[in-house]
């Protein structure tokens, strides 16, 4: 079984957490080049790298993949201003999509060598990850073919809509980037954008599908139990190192 370090950094900028992801896989990048770098006959028997689970919510911003398409992205310049939203172009897979408070996003740093050398697989874990969570409030959460994320009501005509986007970098086999989970999210910045490029179905949040809101401290402790069963691991605590 591995061991996940677990933070929770609270409200942080968007680049402040993109920059300590990176710091982090950076790091692991360095352990596996050295680790290559010795003679086979001399080499442990694996890498000794650092998994790392992050938890954090973000102030508005708008992100986009590097396979987006800028047309999704609905408003100009100055209406970002107006409405204090932040725009990044990010090194991960994926569209377009929003972050905000009321949101719990999740960006897992993993060596998938300790666990399953299969991105396809690993997204699925991180799918199953969210339908588990959402199963505890009575929600089923299911896959759109072709798609990533969670969905509910993925193949009713006219009903399908996102609850939780996704989009990950992997090098050498180490994560970064990850999930976002609407919660008590605003989902009108969802209509200034294409979310993740898809124009037929919509965008939804636990609020929204319960009529209330959650206590969203509960949802990142399911979540972190759930992701501890899913990818048979110890999540233990550690300080978190990053402030808004």
């Amino acid at each position: 079984m591995q061991t996940i370090l677990f933070q929770d950094m609270g409200r942080v900028a968007y680049d402040a957490a993109w920059e300590y992801q990176e710091s982090l896989l950076q790091a692991n990048l360095q352990i596996k080049a050295q680790w290559y770098n010795l003679p086979e006959a001399s080499r442990p028997v694996s890498t000794d790298t650092t998994h790392h689970l992050l938890f954090c919510e973000h102030l508005h911003v708008y992100t986009i993949g590097k396979s987006g398409h800028m047309e999704n992205l609905l408003v100009n310049d100055a209406r970002l201003k107006e409405l204090d939203v932040s725009f990044f172009r990010t090194n991960r897979g994926g569209d377009i999509t929003y972050h905000g408070p009321g949101q719990v996003v999740g960006y897992p740093i993993l060596d998938l060598e300790h666990f399953v050398t299969d991105l396809g697989k690993y997204m699925r874990n991180l799918e199953e990850v969210i339908i588990r969570t959402l199963a505890h409030y009575g929600i089923d959460g299911g896959r759109l073919p072709g798609s990533t994320g969670v969905w509910l009501d993925a193949e009713v005509k006219g009903k399908a809509r996102k609850i939780c986007a996704m989009g990950v970098r992997c090098s050498r086999w180490v994560t970064m980037h990850g999930f976002a989970l609407n919660v008590n999210t605003d989902l009108r910045y969802f209509d200034y954008i294409v979310p993740c490029g898809i124009t037929d179905k919509s965008v939804t949040s636990i609020q929204k599908e319960l009529g209330y809101q959650v206590d969203e401290q509960e949802v990142k402790d399911i979540l972190r139990t759930e992701f501890g069963t899913v990818f048979n691991a110890e999540i233990v605590n550690e300080q978190a190192s990053v402030t808004a």
